[in-house]
């Protein structure tokens, strides 16, 4: 279990949020509209990988990718998104859209985290927790006039710490 150590409910990171997420993870998501009834889910595969020659002694920019399947209502079909982590000097991650617009901020040093995004009139709520060396759980939840919807992903890393 490198990397991470017990300490109560919450498993602690020994490193920093971007030594944490290096590597490939299999992202299993169930999506739920609160509005439409809908439901839906995605399975698919989710990299962490260094960007460019950002590697500065703080950590550099990871870029993240996810690419899978996506079942939502009568959509079933080829999805992906892509964001960045770029690292900051105290551990932590500063998450960016693909396109550089800040998004959030991600600490997972203590095991556990939660962020807001304001996005218009809408709201959006991340808690992302630490299940252990090679998996953790983000729940998102978005509310306002426009959305009103949750999503529940895991993330369980393929092949062992990078």
């Amino acid at each position: 279990m490198r990397g991470v150590t017990t300490s109560g409910p919450c498993w602690r990171l020994t490193g920093t949020t971007q030594d944490f997420l290096r590597g490939s993870w299999r992202a299993e998501r169930e999506l739920a509209d609160h509005r439409s009834g809908e439901a839906g889910s995605f399975l698919g595969v989710a990299t962490f990988t260094p960007q460019g020659t950002d590697s500065g002694a703080d950590g550099g920019t990871l870029g993240y990718h996810e690419q899978g399947e996506l079942s939502f209502g009568r959509h079933h079909g080829p999805a992906s998104r892509s964001l960045l982590y770029r690292s900051r000097s105290d551990g932590s991650a500063e998450v960016l859209f693909a396109d550089g617009r800040p998004f959030y901020l991600l600490d997972l040093r203590t095991g556990y985290w939660q962020a807001e995004h304001p996005c218009g009139a809408d709201h959006y709520l991340v808690t992302v927790r630490v299940l252990g060396a090679d998996s953790l759980t983000e729940h998102w939840r978005a509310r306002g006039p426009e959305k009103d919807y949750s999503m529940a992903t895991t993330l369980t890393r393929i092949g062992g710490p990078q």
